[in-house]
């Protein structure tokens, strides 16, 4: 006893959290209240609420009209929804590859008090699975629909077509053995459209389902042969089809028969979406109930719209299943006929049979990594909007602030996001490093906090990153600061007041002004104060010469104030000169730390370099004299014998240049390439600007 109420408590925690129980049955009652389940008194399959599943729709009770004593209490409350064109439920923790069995289930009762059914569209996924519509507002209807899973989740979506609001009574999913209903694979489907999953019971309105049918299969009695009479096993039947149908004894135990020498039926799909195209899968089911006298001799022909099936008479096997089927193309109408043969003595009999709408699987929904990592960001900052389903497909559906590609037999991938103004709050998902093919990330204007996280330097694909105006802290990786200044990468950081520059003395850095503000105000004064530079070591320069010829002295390093470095120390700083960031006339720069952790621009002149000596000495010497916000201060020198070498304050945000280049640049929605709004301007102004501060 205390085995089965842990079983119990296992399988109900499992489901309410939206996962499958332990025989990997989903049974979800839509409309019951918040976490709440209970036990079928007839199946004993519990039932759970949306709760896990979705996010969406509101719960209503059915007309009090419409609530009957035999009413299964799942029927008695529905969830509809009034809002978006497309709300989906989301089976998680399935097996890629495995075959499912999907039913959903449909209760009207006149529960808004309009008296007609609305009409709406179910999809699997991004595959259409079929329209309902029911104008019976007291009937009870279900689709079942038997498929691979292409991935480890499955949606099912109730699309608006604008003739009323959808709504859903439940929603079952069951495992099947991969070997069962051979048809189905990967890019084909069986759709049972109607309940037509038929056995022959004596009891009209019989339905048989768990636990007799181990598959949850819902078979109804089947009344509609003329002048039948019904049969019924009085020993046990043995199933054959285990590996195939898996048709369980209730089912295989009772029969029709006649007293002719023919059965003779017709079947409507009663199906509007059918025609010319669509193809039905039907399989009929035989097995002898009767001991058949040694004289006596039950044979037959199955024949379905003038064609037999059978290559020779058929004789059941008693007590043992066995079936044939077949696909037909669409008509609106089948004739099915079971003919005795010459040598037969007892009529046909029918035990039960099923049909099913052939469904291709068609389109191509988007890559399965991407699709699970934007379900997961979804979870962590609580989207709703209209994310729901699968993320790119179909594109009338596409999640808002995506841009995907669409090759033509390939899953979407996701290239763009654009969430600025979103409400996302916390920290940056983790999940953004499975978007493999990201180009364009902007995260702006939320109230993101925490660090940057290193593995967004690590996306390829990344062109544009804007992570402004949240409350982000910490340095900025140095794979992000390497991107922005190689030119791969647009980065945006401004507006976050806690952030620094990657090193181990982390400090507050300016915040960004961006746009036509920054160009309006800093480049005027840029160039006014690079004027004035030019215009002072011009003086100075003239008055340096007058001065060392007055004197002889023609050494400038004497005027230097700032601190001598030996190439020995510059190469310990920077670590051997393994990390470079930039490239001038001068030479290569490279990033290095002090004694006391503070990053540290070290510009080395190359061999190539055209300046000299004296050119260097002049330009320290200067530098040491010039402090303004704008322009980085030179910390110091090295002149070791033939090695020349000038070390700055590192400046996180990028170089002057960056500064300038930023409010001129447009960066293109979807795929984050830029282009100058006026090149010639830009060119003046970074000519006369970008030595010595171009390089950090």
């Amino acid at each position: 006893m205390k085995l089965c109420v842990a079983v119990l408590l296992f399988y109900m925690f499992q489901v309410i959290h939206g996962q499958p129980d332990y025989q990997g049955f989903i049974s979800i009652d839509c409309g019951i209240p918040l976490n709440s389940t209970y036990q079928d008194s007839i199946t004993n399959i519990v039932y759970v609420s949306d709760y896990g599943f979705i996010t969406t729709g509101e719960n209503r009770i059915i007309s009090s009209d419409y609530m009957e004593p035999s009413l299964a209490k799942r029927y008695s409350n529905l969830r509809f929804f009034p809002h978006g064109p497309r709300n989906c439920y989301t089976l998680r923790s399935l097996v890629m590859g495995n075959k499912y069995l999907v039913r959903a289930s449909f209760y009207y009762g006149n529960y808004d008090g309009l008296g007609k059914p609305p009409v709406f569209d179910l999809y699997l996924g991004t595959n259409y699975w079929h329209e309902v519509n029911y104008s019976d507002a007291g009937a009870f209807n279900w689709m079942d629909i038997i498929l691979v899973v292409p991935t480890d989740y499955l949606q099912v979506c109730l699309v608006n077509k604008g003739m009323g609001n959808p709504f859903i009574s439940g929603l079952d999913l069951r495992p099947l053995n991969t070997t069962l209903y051979p048809e189905v694979n990967a890019s084909q489907s069986l759709v049972l459209v109607n309940s037509n999953r038929f056995h022959m019971g004596p009891t009209d309105n019989s339905i048989i389902r768990y636990p007799s049918d181990p598959l949850d299969r819902i078979w109804t009695t089947y009344n509609a042969i003329p002048n039948c009479t019904k049969i019924s096993a009085t020993s046990p039947m043995h199933n054959n089809l285990r590996d195939v149908y898996d048709v369980p004894p209730s089912v295989m135990q009772n029969a029709a028969t006649v007293n002719s020498s023919r059965i003779d039926f017709s079947w409507n799909p009663s199906d509007p979406s059918a025609n010319i195209n669509s193809k039905y899968f039907f399989i009929f089911y035989f097995a002898e109930l009767q001991h058949v006298p040694s004289k006596a001799v039950r044979q037959f022909d199955i024949i379905v719209n003038n064609k037999t099936w059978n290559s020779r008479p058929y004789t059941p096997t008693f007590l043992f299943a066995n079936y044939f089927s077949g696909v037909v193309q669409g008509m609106e109408n089948y004739s099915v006929s079971l003919v005795a043969t010459k040598n037969a003595t007892l009529p046909p009999i029918l035990n039960a049979m099923e049909m099913y709408l052939v469904k291709p699987i068609t389109a191509v929904a988007t890559d399965p990594e991407d699709a699970r990592a934007m379900m997961a960001i979804q979870d962590n900052f609580g989207v709703v909007k209209n994310w729901m389903g699968d993320p790119c497909t179909p594109k009338t559906f596409i999640w808002r602030g995506l841009n995907c590609s669409y090759p033509p037999a390939n899953p979407s991938e996701i290239m763009g996001l654009n969430l600025s103004s979103f409400g996302l709050v916390g920290a940056i998902s983790t999940n953004f490093r499975d978007l493999k093919a990201l180009q364009y990330l902007d995260l702006s204007h939320n109230k993101l906090s925490g660090p940057i996280p290193n593995f967004i330097g690590e996306l390829s694909s990344l062109m544009f990153l804007d992570l402004s105006s949240n409350d982000l802290s910490g340095p900025i990786p140095y794979s992000l600061l390497q991107r922005s200044q190689n030119g791969s990468l647009s980065l945006r950081v401004g507006g976050n007041p806690n952030l620094c520059g990657n090193g181990t003395s982390c400090r507050t850095v300016r915040k960004k002004i961006n746009g036509t503000l920054l160009a309006a105000i800093v480049v005027p004064i840029v160039i006014a104060i690079t004027l004035f530079v030019i215009l002072f070591l011009l003086r100075q320069a003239l008055k340096g010469k007058a001065k060392r010829k007055a004197t002889g002295h023609e050494d400038g390093s004497a005027l230097l104030g700032s601190r001598e470095f030996s190439y020995k120390e510059l190469k310990h700083i920077t670590n051997n000169f393994s990390q470079e960031i930039g490239k001038g006339g001068f030479g290569p720069v490279f990033l290095g730390y002090l004694e006391n952790g503070n990053p540290v621009a070290v510009k080395v002149r190359s061999e190539s370099s055209s300046q000299g000596g004296k050119e260097f000495l002049a330009e320290a010497q200067h530098l040491t004299r010039i402090h303004h916000k704008n322009l980085v201060s030179l910390v110091g020198y090295c002149k070791d014998r033939n090695h020349l070498a000038l070390v700055y304050e590192y400046m996180p945000e990028g170089s002057l240049q960056d500064h300038l280049r930023e409010p001129l640049l447009l960066v293109n929605h979807s795929l984050g390439s830029s282009v100058f709004r006026s090149p010639l301007m830009l060119h003046k102004v970074l000519s006369i600007c970008t030595s010595p501060v171009s390089q950090h």
